[in-house]
């Protein structure tokens, strides 16, 4: 399970956590423009726009989880498990698998706008990467400065949704996940008024009352209502390490802790955390063993490579003794 989020202050971040609980061979990944890849149609892509992200690396094939292109369009790709139908090819679309996604809208979009009209055209087809990696029920938060967007390949078909919060969590689908939000309209970052009674004086006894209410729980609607509280209340400065670290605190508010959400006979953890400056194109991530934040830029040298440049990640805890 797991939540994306769309964040601005001075400018616009794009980050996730992913939350799991077997770890993947990730690495934040720059993949240059013009780098070939044999789409599943038969069509040879190259991409126009580099692009960087969170990557499992397969046969020079870059699997993204979520990614950033050199233009601040990003997306992420969440669980949405028996909600997702991808369908056959169709001679009316254009036929695209899910783990093209991510290469495809980014390569050849420069913006939501454009990402909109492309996503318009698709078809997301049932073919997968190998018979060892099958498809993995997703759908995806789209988004840049101006807004946001979801994708979800349902029995429906394709659906294309607005986001005006810019949060995505995983089931139930996304009009719930917006509608459950009016169920908490009385949630305040503020003191609560008393509206028990008139007849019966009340007044809080700590900060922090008006959130009374708010889910604790980890599963993905509350997740979803919880990442929108702090997320629409967030105060952040306007440097580059507040709005970075407002961003993460953001997510620390749904992040999943070992032993707290158990699966099977393992548990479910947040593997990584990322928050990526579209605007500038440096990707900040966090590890579930390492807090310490590690930043990686897409630099002109990395679009200027021939070659997918993977950075691996510094999953070993470090910590700064001052004495």
């Amino acid at each position: 399970m797991c939540t994306a989020i769309s964040f601005q202050s001075k400018d616009h971040y794009f980050g996730r956590n992913l939350d799991f609980t077997t770890a993947f061979d990730t690495a934040v990944t720059v993949m240059p423009p013009n780098y070939p890849i044999t789409l599943r149609n038969g069509e040879l892509f190259l991409n126009q726009y580099g692009m960087i992200g969170m990557a499992m690396v397969t046969d020079g094939y870059p699997l993204f989880f979520d990614a950033t292109n050199e233009k601040g369009l990003s997306i992420a790709g969440l669980n949405f498990p028996n909600n997702a139908v991808y369908h056959p090819p169709k001679t009316d679309k254009y036929n695209i698998t899910p783990f093209e996604l991510t290469p495809w809208l980014l390569g050849i979009c420069s913006n939501l706008q454009e990402a909109k009209a492309a996503l318009s055209k698709i078809n997301l087809t049932n073919i997968s990467y190998s018979s060892t990696l099958p498809l993995t029920p997703l759908h995806w938060l789209v988004a840049d400065s101006a807004g946001a967007l979801v994708i979800e390949s349902t029995n429906k078909g394709l659906e294309i949704y607005e986001d005006p919060i810019g949060i995505l969590t995983n089931n139930p689908p996304f009009p719930y996940q917006l509608y459950n939000l009016t169920n908490y309209m009385n949630v305040t970052a503020e003191e609560p008024t008393n509206r028990f009674s008139p007849k019966y004086p009340l007044e809080p006894y700590s900060y922090g009352m008006g959130g009374i209410g708010l889910p604790g729980d980890l599963s993905s609607a509350s997740r979803f209502v919880r990442a929108a509280f702090t997320k629409l209340n967030a105060v952040c400065e306007e440097s580059e390490e507040e709005s970075v670290s407002q961003f993460f605190h953001i997510l620390g508010a749904v992040s999943q802790q070992r032993g707290c959400t158990k699966v099977g006979s393992d548990y479910e953890i947040t593997l990584y955390s990322s928050c990526c400056n579209t605007q500038k194109g440096i990707y900040y991530y966090t590890t579930y063993e390492n807090r310490q934040i590690t930043a990686v830029r897409m630099t002109k040298e990395a679009l200027a490579s021939q070659t997918l440049i993977s950075y691996p990640l510094r999953k070993k805890q470090r910590i700064l003794y001052e004495n």
